[in-house]
Parts: C-alpha cells; sequence; structure tokens
C-alpha cells in the first residue's frame, strides 16, 4: 500500500449487498489488501424490493467488515462512475463467480471506461469456496427456514434471521 496520501488508491465494490454475503466479503477483503481505501457503495436501489433497507445494508456492511480498518461502506444511487469521482477513487472492484457474470461485468466495465476513462475496473475470481454465494439464493434459503450460517457472517446471519422471525 502506499504510504502518501497523494499516492494512495481508492478502490470502490458497489452493490445493493442485500445481504452481504461471505462472497462479497471474500472480494473486499482481498480488495483490501490490494488498495489502500475500500469504499463499500451500497446502492439505494429504489428499482428492488430489497429485505433489507439502505440503512440496514450500510451498517451491516460496516458490521461484517469492521476488523478492515481501511473498508467503509457509504450510500450511493445513479452512475457508479460519477460515485468513484465523488471519492476521487481510481479503482471500480467487481467479483466474478462464472461466465455470466464475466459476459455482464466486461460489458459494464467497457461503458464505464467509455464515461469515466481515468476509472479502471479490476476483476477478483470469486474465491472457490464462496463461488456459489448469491444475495437472491441466501434470502431465499433464509424466506424457507433453511441454513444460510455458512454463507454469511455472523451479523448478518442475526439480521436475516430476525428479519424471518418477524414475517411469520
Amino acid at each position: 500500500m502506499s504510504q502518501s496520501d497523494n499516492t494512495a488508491v481508492t478502490a470502490v465494490y458497489s452493490g445493493t449487498f442485500d445481504p452481504l454475503t461471505l462472497g462479497h466479503e471474500d472480494a473486499i477483503r482481498r480488495a483490501a489488501q490490494m488498495f489502500d481505501q475500500v469504499i463499500i457503495a451500497v446502492a439505494r436501489a429504489h428499482h428492488k424490493n430489497t429485505m433489507f433497507n439502505l440503512d440496514e445494508r450500510l451498517a451491516l456492511a460496516q458490521a461484517a467488515l469492521a476488523d478492515c480498518p481501511n473498508v467503509k461502506a457509504m450510500p450511493f444511487e445513479g452512475l457508479i462512475v460519477e460515485f468513484v469521482r465523488t471519492q476521487n477513487a481510481q479503482v471500480i472492484v467487481r467479483g466474478l463467480r462464472s461466465v455470466t457474470d464475466y459476459d455482464y461485468e466486461t460489458q459494464m466495465s467497457g461503458m464505464n471506461r467509455h464515461l469515466a476513462p481515468e476509472v479502471d475496473t479490476v476483476f477478483l475470481h470469486t474465491s472457490a469456496h464462496v463461488q456459489h454465494i448469491s444475495s437472491t439464493l441466501v434470502r431465499e434459503i433464509a424466506k424457507l427456514g433453511g441454513d444460510v450460517s455458512g454463507l454469511v457472517s455472523a451479523p448478518v446471519l442475526n439480521a436475516l434471521q430476525g428479519k424471518v422471525a418477524t414475517k411469520h
């Protein structure tokens, strides 16, 4: 990591994080070892019916990654490249689980590069032990009473259990 603030590299990892999974954490923790600062950009997601509201998703991201001092969660809406610019970041980090992710993410990377040529995208291939995890599947399994303890961190698990308990 850089020693001077003038050369510090800030990366942004964006998503809805509904909820934050161990797959997300894997990518964020690895990015935190590569960059001086990592911002988890939590999308407001007006177009999605989220299980957790924005404040809850921000709090869960901070709690799950509390042991990473160079990681912070912030809300965003609109174009990710505009958020990256407002944060004086240089890099967008994206996780890849599959060929389907690769196709979508390379298209998005190309468009982001068109909109903000000064911003690079770095792809991190998801670690094998968390490659099968998605927020959608975690939510569905939790709603159906399944065990998601190996898919999310303890703060997220507690919050999921609380949400599911209040629905019954």
